[in-house]
């Protein structure tokens, strides 16, 4: 046996016992999808009327934050009038639920007035009149409209029109008396959480051109002098800019430089971690085209059940058995080569799921089991191709040793060239659909690529190793192969035949 093939052998077994080693020390389970494990689902209702158009854009925008989080296997559709998230196994329901309803609307607003609480706040309903500094009407002065809280209600929170929003953070009596908005978050490119100074903020990054870093340099040069549009307000030396995020000043600094960099601009609202990647992951995938509000919120729980579950985990078992049955049966030891290669595959997919599950969390759902279950099948149409072409060399003269080396490469190619069909399926499949049937296709395309690989380093090295043996020249028929006897009485029967 030449010592490359031994080298690959031993290595492919290394790396399975590897992995299964690690795969139980590190603790690493599959992450069950909806299917299997239930988890939180939210119907999420449009306030206001909503087109499809703007719907199908809600579902795209929301489907990427979910991605962003983590969540894997996601259901998410459109309604007649809103639209339904389906997360399974998420740890932080209130956290996933809130990333996925939050608008996302990104506003830069100059600030007008603020009220610190104490006697100057605003009471409900009763706000001071705007000076014309703001830039307000030709008669100097603007009435916003707040509501029982001391603020703008949202429906009233237009980006032409004057506002009184509060903080996110910080002081909960401060109140902003704001100008329209000059800016909005489509001029976003990145947004990132960055750790500065001992505090979390959100990095942001600008588009080029006029809405980009082109306007808000524009806005900057008109807060730095103090212009009317954007004014000193409450004492500072420079005018202030509010950056509104769904209705909330999250911080409203004073601009000290009249031009900034596409790349370094910071939010810093006093975030935690997890708050700073929230804020970054709803910046950085967009506003929502319509304002959702949860309609109803409930758990779920596993769509085929644990008995449907147990069930369809004995058939596959049952499955499984009989085919060892037949192959063993009909190959005798190669048929043993060929379910050890299949446990090799099986044990390198399964420390690949239970790794991605617990780190990345890529779920397992019932689509995805199926597409292992065919792949079960394309491994075992592997080892057939092989053997086959290996009993058709012995068939025509040649010992069963001569026959090994010769019959693998032709065999190969012509699983190579089988299994690209079922990667090609899979590539589709995962390029043009969503949810269930992506996990299939992953699944599918993922244990084709590790029958492959079993099939080169395991299954066509072993095989070889076997052939080194006495016993595998002088018993074939053990083997799954034609005897010499066999073979010379085919041989004569063709020779009277021909006389």
């Amino acid at each position: 046996m030449p010592r490359r093939q031994l080298v690959f052998l031993i290595g492919i077994v290394a790396i399975t016992v590897a992995a299964s080693v690690m795969t139980v020390v590190w603790r690493n389970e599959p992450l069950l999808g909806l299917d299997l494990q239930g988890g939180v689902s939210v119907r999420l209702a449009a306030v206001g009327p909503a087109d499809e158009e703007m719907l199908d854009r809600a579902v795209e925008i929301i489907r990427d934050r979910v991605d962003g989080l983590g969540v894997a296997e996601p259901e998410i559709s459109r309604t007649e009038n809103g639209v339904m998230v389906s997360l399974p196994g998420v740890d932080d329901q209130a956290r996933a639920l809130s990333l996925v309803g939050t608008t996302a609307e990104l506003r830069f607003r100059p600030v007008c007035r603020v009220y610190s609480g104490g006697t100057s706040r605003p009471a409900s309903g009763v706000v001071p009149a705007i000076p014309a500094s703001c830039e307000a009407d030709a008669t100097g002065e603007v009435v916003p409209s707040v509501g029982p809280g001391g603020v703008t209600p949202p429906e009233d929170d237009h980006p032409t029109d004057f506002v009184v929003l509060g903080a996110r953070t910080g002081s909960p009596g401060a109140r902003y008396v704001l100008g329209p908005s000059l800016l909005t978050g489509e001029a976003i490119a990145e947004a990132n959480p960055l750790f500065i100074d001992y505090q979390w903020q959100v990095g942001l990054e600008l588009h080029e051109g006029a809405v980009g870093i082109d306007g808000f340099n524009a806005i900057a040069a008109l807060c730095f002098s103090g212009s009317p549009a954007c004014p000193r307000a409450d004492g500072s030396a420079n005018g202030r800019l509010a950056i509104v995020l769904d209705g909330q000043v999250v911080t409203a600094p004073s601009i000290r430089a009249p031009e900034f960099r596409r790349d370094a601009i910071l939010i810093s609202g006093g975030f935690e971690k997890i708050e700073a990647d929230d804020v970054s992951l709803a910046l950085r995938y967009g506003a929502l085209p319509v304002e959702l509000e949860p309609e109803n919120i409930r758990l779920v729980s596993a769509t085929i059940g644990e008995d449907s579950l147990r069930a369809g985990i004995v058939a596959g078992l049952i499955g499984l058995m009989l085919v060892a049955v037949f192959i063993v049966g009909y190959y005798r030891i190669l048929g043993l080569v060929a379910l050890a290669s299949l446990a090799v595959s099986g044990a390198l997919l399964w420390s690949m799921i239970a790794h991605l599950g617990t780190q990345s969390g890529l779920a397992l759902t019932l689509a995805g089991i199926t597409g292992m279950v065919v792949a079960i099948g394309v491994s075992v149409d592997s080892n057939v191709v092989y053997f086959e072409h290996l009993k058709e060399d012995v068939r025509d003269g040649r010992t069963a040793r001569s026959s090994v080396d010769r019959a693998f490469p032709i065999a190969y190619s012509t699983i190579v060239k089988a299994d690209m069909a079922s990667l090609i399926g899979a590539g589709l499949l995962w390029y043009l659909t969503v949810g269930a049937v992506r996990g299939f296709a992953l699944y599918l395309g993922l244990a084709t690529i590790l029958d492959l690989v079993a099939t080169y380093f395991f299954m066509g090295p072993m095989v070889r190793l076997l052939s080194t043996t006495r016993w595998f020249a002088e018993h074939p028929e053990r083997f799954g192969l034609p005897s010499s006897g066999a073979v010379s009485a085919t041989a004569g029967h063709l020779g009277r035949v021909g006389a």
